[in-house]
């Protein structure tokens, strides 16, 4: 069996000439702008052996925007962490001074 394996969802064959099998993934949203941006940042223990983290949940669109916002955060709170799936996770109790710093460059943070 070959080992590249497409996703067509269970369609083996056509005879529609014009077929092209439907796309799961999600289309990606433009960036809003970080004044229409409702970002919401807490503190997470979950499923992290004990560690806490600051979570920054409710980022609207492009996946590299994203990472930009995340590495931004993460270098000013001299850090690691990660940025994806919507959310930037923060290693460290950072909660307020994330807040402070998204509401001095336009967010709408709570």
């Amino acid at each position: 069996m070959s080992k590249k394996k497409s996703n067509l969802g269970g369609i083996v064959y056509s005879t529609d000439p014009d077929f092209s099998p439907e796309s799961n993934e999600p289309e990606e949203t433009d960036t809003l702008p970080p004044a229409q941006q409702q970002l919401r940042v807490k503190l997470d223990t979950k499923q992290r052996a004990g560690k806490v983290v600051t979570l920054v949940d409710g980022f609207i669109g492009k996946v590299e925007d994203l990472e930009k916002l995340g590495k931004e955060l993460k270098t000013k709170c001299g850090t690691g962490g990660s940025a994806k799936d919507g959310q930037i996770l923060i290693q460290g109790d950072y909660k307020e001074k994330v807040v402070k710093w998204l509401q001095d460059w336009g967010y709408k943070a709570k």
